[in-house]
């Protein structure tokens, strides 16, 4: 038997079938010894359960090597579309800027959008794609989900529930200083424009000629002598 590396369930099998086929193929074995050698020396590849499952197949159930490699790889055929569809959880990650209520809503949203999403991986993923560098809140919150290792999403939104308040409080707080640099300018603004017209409410003097500092408005009130009996 040609010495090839045992399948332990980390690599390809379907690669494993081919490398093994090839390995017995190219031993210059007689076309009819090949299928007999495939099927009986199949065993001597793999290990633990899959071992397990190979001595517990039935006597003369399996009739040639292409119908054994078949119920080889159908199960880990399976198991990679299984894999594959996790892994489209752990594509949503938070972003730089994205508050941690944004992300857990969208996180929520496009979790919804996804088929056969377990409960369980939707906990594992969230606490891997946080971004503990969003806000302090979505720091705390990852250290508490590892921490505490959160198995279901009710774990998760619990731990949120309990963290939001501190992103609530710090864009209250931003929020707050806004508004009074924004009343501190306004006030200036005001008190400026004020000014501005507050120097056209007074009409100019004119000096009186020949009366030194004596002043007389510009816009005289002349008297009637001849009316004044007195």
């Amino acid at each position: 038997m040609p010495k090839i590396p045992k399948y332990d369930r980390t690599s390809d099998p379907q690669k494993h079938i081919t490398t093994y086929t090839t390995a017995v193929k190219g031993n210059d074995l007689a076309p009819h010894e090949i299928e007999s050698v495939l099927l009986k020396k199949f065993g001597e590849t793999i290990t633990r359960g899959d071992l397990t499952w190979y001595s517990l197949l039935p006597e003369h159930f399996i009739d040639f090597f292409e119908m054994l490699a078949d119920f080889f790889i159908k199960p880990y055929a399976g198991a990679r579309k299984v894999q594959a569809r996790k892994a489209d959880i752990f594509r949503i990650t938070q972003g730089e800027s994205e508050l941690l209520r944004e992300f857990v809503t969208r996180f929520q949203k496009e979790r919804m959008l996804l088929p056969g999403i377990s409960d369980e991986w939707a906990a594992e993923a969230f606490t891997k794609v946080l971004n503990p560098r969003s806000s302090d809140a979505s720091q705390k919150l990852k250290e508490s989900l590892l921490e505490f290792q959160a198995i279901t999403w009710a774990d998760v939104y619990n731990q949120y529930e309990s963290k939001i308040r501190i992103e609530y409080n710090q864009v209250g707080s931003t929020s707050s200083a806004k508004g009074r640099e924004k009343s501190r300018e306004k006030s200036k603004n005001d008190y400026d424009a004020d000014k501005q017209t507050s120097r056209g409410r007074f009409l100019p003097y004119e000096q009186t000629e020949g009366h030194g500092k004596n002043f007389r408005a510009t816009n005289k009130f002349t008297i009637d002598r001849g009316t004044d009996r007195g």
